[in-house]
């Protein structure tokens, strides 16, 4: 159920964002799913692939700090007020969203997103209890592959 997203950490300069997709690339690891964030200063590249210990392995080689965070890939009614329902069942349960991103997956006619959550397993718990689609590794795979 949990998803295993890197986290790459990159000065806020040209170029900095092509080095590490140029290492994964080189491997030919493909980077399924992806955020960036930025500040003045720093950026964070947020990535899903298929070999995460590989992809994280061979960027803390080549001189990148990343880290592994959970995260879950949640199927969000693909309409207004989808998301705003999803929000309101992790606020009943006490849980924060630290941040979301959506890529473009559709099925049938749910969106996918992503969260991290500050309680991952409590976020789970009252999802489930929802009837929300908590997807898991092997079926998000499936999915962008089909």
């Amino acid at each position: 159920m949990k998803l295993n997203q890197l986290s790459v950490f990159l000065e806020n300069k040209p170029g900095a964002l092509s080095a590490p997709c140029r290492v994964l690339a080189d491997a030919n690891i493909n980077l399924q799913i992806i955020s960036l964030a930025d500040t003045r200063e720093f950026g964070i590249l947020r990535a899903i692939v298929r070999e995460w210990e590989k992809a994280k392995r061979l960027l803390e080689k080549n001189g990148f700090t990343v880290k592994v965070t959970d995260v879950l890939a949640l199927e969000v009614a693909d309409r207004p007020g989808g998301l705003a329902e999803i929000l309101e069942i992790i606020e009943r349960a006490n849980v924060n969203v630290e941040y979301t991103y959506a890529f473009p997956v559709r099925y049938r006619d749910k969106a996918l997103l992503i969260f991290r959550f500050n309680d991952t397993d409590a976020a789970i718990k009252a999802l489930q209890a929802s009837n929300i689609n908590v997807v898991g590794t092997v079926e998000l795979f499936k999915r962008l592959a089909d």
